[in-house]
C-alpha cells in the first residue's frame, strides 16, 4: 500500500511537467510570424512630460481660534476707581484652598445652564471645562486662574471679580461675567 501512495504521489507530481516536454516538431510559422513582427516599424514612445516642482505651502492658522467653536461671550469691565487700584491693601488670599475650577482660564469655561431645589431657594450654576465635564458652583465659589469670586448670579450669567496685578506691582479687581450658552 506504501508503494502504490509513493508511486502515485511521484506520477502526480511529474505529470504537470510533461507540458514542458519538446513534442512540438514544427514551429516554422510561429519563426515566420517573429520574423514579420520584427520587420514593422517600432513605435512612437512619447517624451517624458516636465513636471512642475511642489511649491509646499505652511500653514500657520494652527494657533488661531477655531472656526466651528462659538465664542465664549465674556464681559470685561473696570471696577475700581484709580484711588482703590494705588492702595496695596487689595491682594489675593494665597492661605485658601484653590477650587477645582480655578485650574482653568476664564475663557475656557462655559455656563450650560442653572438648577434650584425650589423656588427662593439657592440658585446654582453648572459650568463645563476644558475637558467637558459640569460643576455646579454658586456665590462665594471660585474660578478662573486670576482668584475669581463669584459674587452673583442669575438664569443668563455668572458674575464674578477677579483680582489680577496691575502691572505697577500691585493689585486690581476686574469685573467679568460668563453667559450663558444658549445653543443655536
Amino acid at each position: 500500500m506504501k508503494l502504490f501512495i509513493k508511486v502515485v504521489s511521484i506520477s502526480l507530481l511529474l505529470f504537470p511537467l510533461s507540458g514542458c516536454v519538446d513534442w512540438v516538431d514544427d514551429t516554422t510559422d510561429l519563426k515566420k510570424y517573429v520574423a514579420k513582427m520584427n520587420k514593422l516599424p517600432g513605435g512612437k514612445i512619447d517624451a517624458l512630460p516636465e513636471f512642475k516642482p511642489y511649491n509646499n505651502f505652511v500653514y500657520e492658522g494652527a494657533s488661531m481660534r477655531e472656526p466651528f467653536r462659538a465664542v465664549v461671550p465674556v464681559v470685561e469691565e473696570e471696577l475700581l476707581s484709580e484711588k482703590d487700584e494705588q492702595s496695596n491693601e487689595l491682594q489675593p488670599n494665597d492661605n485658601r484652598v484653590k477650587d477645582y475650577l480655578e485650574t482653568f482660564p476664564i475663557d475656557s469655561l462655559t455656563m450650560v445652564g442653572t438648577i434650584n431645589q425650589q423656588e427662593g431657594s439657592l440658585l446654582w450654576a453648572l459650568i463645563r471645562d476644558q475637558n467637558s465635564e459640569i460643576h455646579r458652583v454658586t456665590v462665594g465659589n471660585y474660578m478662573g486662574l486670576h482668584h475669581g469670586e463669584i459674587v452673583s448670579l442669575d438664569e443668563r450669567q455668572v458674575h464674578l471679580i477677579e483680582i489680577i496685578r496691575n502691572g505697577r506691582g500691585g493689585w486690581k479687581k476686574r469685573t467679568r461675567s460668563i453667559a450663558l450658552n444658549e445653543p443655536e
